[in-house]
C-alpha cells in the first residue's frame, strides 16, 4: 500500500469528489469514559434502583416431586445510560427458596463485607438460569427433600431492602405429590 502512495498512482484533485484527499490532519483516538464512576457519581442511587427491573420465572406453575425446577432470573435496565448498582459484596445477587438463600439453611458463601459494583450497559438485559433440585440443604453434606405443597422462589440484587427498593422478585411454584 506505501508504493501506491509514494509512486503518484493516486491522483489528487480538490475538484474530483471521488478522488483521495491528503489528510491535514490526523485523527485522535475516543477518550473512554468510566461509565461505572460517572454512574455513581451522576446518577442519585434512588434513581438507579428504579432503573433496574428483576423478573423471577419458571416454565411452569407445578412439578411433580423430585423434578428438578428450572427458573430464569432476568435483570434490566430501562435507562438509555449506564448504570452500576452498589453491592453489599462480591455476590452481586442471590436466589432463595421460602426466604433461604440458595436453598440452604446453613450459611454457604462466606463473602467479604466489601461493597462492589453490579454494572448495566444502556438498555441491557441480564439472564440467569438455575435449578433447584427439591432440596434443602440442612448441613455441609446433608440435604433434605421439599415437602409438596407451595414455595416461593425468589432472587434479588444483593443490597439492603431489596424488595423495598424493587430490587427482588419472587415466584410461586406447586409441588404435587405422587397419588399412586
Amino acid at each position: 500500500m506505501r508504493r501506491i502512495y509514494e509512486s503518484s498512482a493516486l491522483q489528487r484533485d480538490d475538484d474530483d469528489q471521488f478522488t483521495p484527499r491528503e489528510r491535514e490532519t490526523e485523527p485522535q483516538s475516543l477518550r473512554s469514559i468510566d461509565s461505572t464512576g460517572l454512574s455513581r457519581r451522576l446518577v442519585p442511587a434512588w434513581l438507579s434502583h428504579r432503573a433496574i427491573s428483576v423478573d423471577v420465572s419458571t416454565p411452569r406453575s407445578t412439578y411433580p416431586v423430585d423434578t428438578a425446577v428450572p427458573f430464569r432470573v432476568t435483570m434490566r435496565n430501562a435507562m438509555p445510560f449506564p448504570i452500576t448498582i452498589t453491592t453489599r459484596s462480591p455476590i452481586p445477587w442471590h436466589w432463595t427458596v421460602d426466604g433461604l438463600t440458595d436453598a440452604a439453611e446453613i450459611s454457604l458463601h462466606d463473602p467479604p463485607a466489601e461493597p462492589q459494583g453490579f454494572r448495566f450497559d444502556r438498555g441491557e438485559r441480564k439472564r440467569f438460569t438455575k435449578r433447584w433440585h427439591q432440596r434443602f440443604r440442612v448441613a455441609d453434606d446433608e440435604w433434605e427433600a421439599a415437602e409438596p405443597g407451595t414455595h416461593t422462589i425468589g432472587a434479588g440484587l444483593n443490597v439492603a431492602d431489596a424488595a423495598k427498593k424493587g430490587l427482588y422478585d419472587e415466584t410461586t411454584i406447586t409441588i404435587e405429590a405422587d397419588d399412586a
